[in-house]
């Protein structure tokens, strides 16, 4: 493909077949979250290792991330987001049909590697962009897959409470292969310039670690927000339910519908990082990461002003982190596009390191301190952000 052909803008309608794509793909990481109980009882998982199922979708993601995702310097993009597709619609179909414990982990596993597909497609649409709307379309991509991350949790609850918990995985592996074909059928070739050998490839993202100042500094942003995002949503269901709020599985995932507004920020800071205000709009999500948990810490009143506390928690704390993402995203694909694959790669890797570092914490302090001492944990992450940024 020619620069020429490469800075073109993309058509309203393409930006929208990736925003979805990259929705529909990342989704299928969440999906197994809320369901962990009934699969482990169909597939006589221990309840202690009954975290594994989530674990290994996240380790295979990680692993995709740091070994799959930077051929995308290499490799032809569409045949390469093509395969994974498949892959990852082969895994989900075995996940739902499997009685096998040890399976099932391996199909989580594999659905975790082939899901970094999102993360070809994310640079490939910035490829596509016209350099002075590059940010204000990754935005609106990254709104589609942080729409996924936040809706897949519902969307499989109230499937599983309609269907079974099977029926979410086959959905997702039909939906998963015919966007493989549908994305094989629309997008262009792009072939990238690259001449190196795959362990050379691996070999330079030590060297671009290294040598990229802004990568280092945006994935120490980003993983301390999205530890924050991950330590929430990791525990605030287990307070909803909880003697407190007594509120149902499907008053959860209404909740969790709610914060998806926090997604409207994307866009908007992506333009805001067209218009070089990156730094202004970084400050910005940073304290919107520490007024989101200093809110309820601050506001104690009756259960229903409470729970109205949470939700605008959710939805501020959603802004924050897809407004840094978006502003992050826009600087490392600002650097030259032929290692641009490898400089994702490792941004989301490093940054999906801070969310389990999150996750794993929230848990430990709810069973240790409870919802207070979740939200003191919470507003560590964007505080220690905020130290960072003070020293840019």
């Amino acid at each position: 493909m020619s620069e020429a052909k490469a800075h073109q803008d993309l058509s309203p309608g393409m930006v929208w077949l990736f925003a979805i794509a990259t929705g529909l793909i990342v989704a299928n990481l969440y999906y197994a979250q809320t369901l962990i109980g009934p699969i482990s009882r169909a597939t006589g998982l221990d309840p202690g290792a009954a975290g594994l199922i989530v674990t290994l979708t996240q380790i295979g993601y990680c692993l995709g991330l740091l070994f799959i995702v930077p051929l995308g310097d290499l490799l032809e993009n569409r045949r390469l987001i093509f395969i994974a597709l498949l892959v990852t619609a082969a895994a989900l179909l075995a996940a739902s049909v499997t009685s096998s414990a040890n399976l099932f982990l391996f199909a989580a596993l594999c659905i975790g590697l082939g899901s970094v597909a999102a993360q070809i497609v994310v640079p490939f649409a910035a490829h596509l962009s016209n350099p002075e709307t590059r940010g204000k379309t990754v935005g609106k991509v990254m709104s589609g897959l942080l729409m996924g991350i936040m809706l897949a949790r519902p969307v499989a609850s109230l499937v599983a409470d309609a269907l079974g918990w099977h029926a979410i995985f086959v959905l997702s592996a039909a939906t998963t292969a015919a966007l493989a074909f549908l994305l094989r059928a629309r997008l262009p070739q792009r072939q990238p310039h690259g001449d190196m050998h795959y362990f050379d490839l691996l070999g330079s993202m030590w060297h671009l670690l290294k040598a990229t100042p802004v990568l280092r500094r945006r994935a120490a942003y980003q993983a301390c927000m999205f530890g924050a995002f991950s330590l929430f949503w990791t525990c605030v269901s287990l307070e909803l339910t909880g003697p407190y709020f007594q509120i149902s599985q499907t008053g959860v995932a209404i909740f969790a519908l709610v914060g998806v507004a926090g997604a409207i920020a994307s866009p908007i800071a992506g333009h805001r990082a067209d218009q070089g205000k990156s730094r202004s709009t970084t400050m910005i999500a940073l304290i919107l990461g520490v007024l989101a948990f200093a809110m309820p810490l601050a506001i104690h009143s009756s259960r229903l002003v409470d729970l109205g506390v949470l939700v605008l928690t959710s939805i501020i704390l959603d802004m924050g982190v897809s407004a840094n993402l978006v502003t992050g995203q826009r600087a490392i694909f600002a650097l030259p596009p032929e290692i641009r694959s490898r400089l994702n790669g490792l941004y989301m890797a490093l940054f999906f390191m801070g969310g389990a570092i999150g996750s794993s914490l929230g848990g430990w302090m709810f069973a240790a301190h409870g919802w207070t001492g979740v939200l003191w944990t919470g507003l560590c992450f964007p505080l220690i952000a905020l130290c960072v940024f003070a020293t840019e």
